[in-house]
């Protein structure tokens, strides 16, 4: 597998993204098509796939399921420009204990 990277998120966020050298951007307008547009990524040859926390919080069941079943690729959230959301765990902190074993401690 190649170290590709993509960004699926708002059209700002991926705009952004590919100002700062990322190649692989698709801007997504709701969430059903952010489903299916990250069933297609899954399928091609990418190890890092990044989205918004809100479009996570959105796809969450999709996304566990998908991340439980294959190391590669990692779905990475980031906030977008309304900021961090709230939550009760936290995606980043669980992707690391899934993959390293370990859980970070603040």
């Amino acid at each position: 597998m190649n170290s590709k990277i993509a960004v699926m998120a708002d059209p700002d966020t991926v705009t952004g993204f590919m100002l700062g050298g990322i190649k692989e951007g698709y801007p997504v307008k709701d969430t059903e098509e952010a489903g299916k547009k990250l069933e297609e990524l899954i399928k091609e040859d990418f190890s890092i796939i990044i989205t918004t926390e809100k479009i996570g919080d959105e796809l969450r069941s999709s996304i566990d399921k998908l991340t439980g079943e294959r190391a590669l690729p990692m779905i990475i959230e980031i906030p977008d420009k309304g900021g961090s959301i709230e939550r009760a765990s936290d995606p980043m902190r669980e992707l690391i204990k899934r993959v390293i074993g370990v859980e970070m401690v603040k």
